[in-house]
């Protein structure tokens, strides 16, 4: 009964702020009370037609777009080098450097961008492509740890030894049993970095130009202004997370099923 109640806290502790920030979105008020008073919805029609979030989120979504690109082009040749390497030292050793910036703060890594990119040899600084870079380095080991994890959860070292018996080639090894076998944890890993992507927020709002922007960094300047117009692009930040979380939890179900069919 003790966990049960503990459990019901701590749902409503992570729901209560929701409910609040839904309430708030179709308050007509929001002064100084518990709950808005009114009921509207033009705050979400004053989101859809305000330009600075609009651009906002096309620039979160090229920024999307780009990390998740570069981290399959990246991360798909690393994860599998990290996997296939003979020595347990060379893997630890491997997966401790790309791990290192999961405990990097951002705001490090924003500040040395800062001073990097900022000079006169390399003006990038504001540009999409940079912020994107940054965002790369932040959702890179995240991608890796779920591709490396289902490498070896699912086997693979089992089917390649048998292909290879077989005469098959490295490539084709790599093309017709690591890729197929992959794919539910690929797409896992990427809605990973679309997540953290679009809700990052301490780098962007240091390394973003004026005209590029992210969501979030647009977010939270709208709170310095009417209550309801920023609950309800709040809300629309929230619904991206959610559609992201449930996607996740599907792929991450065709991935066991995988799994079991192999075994």
């Amino acid at each position: 009964m003790f966990l049960r109640w503990i459990t019901v806290a701590y749902l409503a502790y992570l729901a209560v702020p929701i409910v609040l920030l839904v309430a708030g979105s179709f308050g007509e008020l929001w002064l100084n009370t518990l709950l808005p008073t009114g009921v509207t919805s033009r705050w979400y029609r004053d989101v859809a037609t305000d330009s600075s979030f609009r651009r906002a989120f096309a620039s979160s979504l090229v920024v999307v777009a780009i990390t998740c690109s570069t981290c399959t082009l990246v991360g798909l040749p690393l994860a599998y080098a990290v996997f296939r390497a003979e020595s347990p030292r060379v893997r630890a050793l491997v997966r401790v450097l790309y791990q290192l910036p999961i405990a990097l703060p951002p705001l490090v890594l924003a500040f040395g961008f800062i001073l990097v990119f900022s000079s006169d040899t390399l003006p990038w600084l504001g540009s999409i492509w940079l912020l994107a870079a940054g965002h790369v380095v932040l959702a890179l080991p995240y991608f890796l740890q779920t591709v490396v994890a289902d490498m070896q959860r699912l086997g693979l070292r089992t089917l390649e030894d048998a292909a290879e018996s077989l005469g098959s080639r490295g490539w084709q090894r790599f093309a017709h049993i690591v890729l197929p076998a992959l794919r539910q944890s690929i797409f896992a890993g990427l809605i990973i970095v679309a997540a953290l992507s679009i809700g990052e927020f301490q780098f962007s709002n240091l390394v973003a130009g004026f005209l590029n922007r992210t969501y979030p960094v647009v977010l939270l300047q709208a709170f310095y202004g009417a209550t309801g117009f920023a609950c309800a692009a709040t809300v629309v930040l929230l619904a991206l997370a959610l559609v992201a979380a449930v996607a996740g939890g599907l792929t991450a179900g065709g991935a066991t099923r995988l799994k079991t069919a192999i075994a």
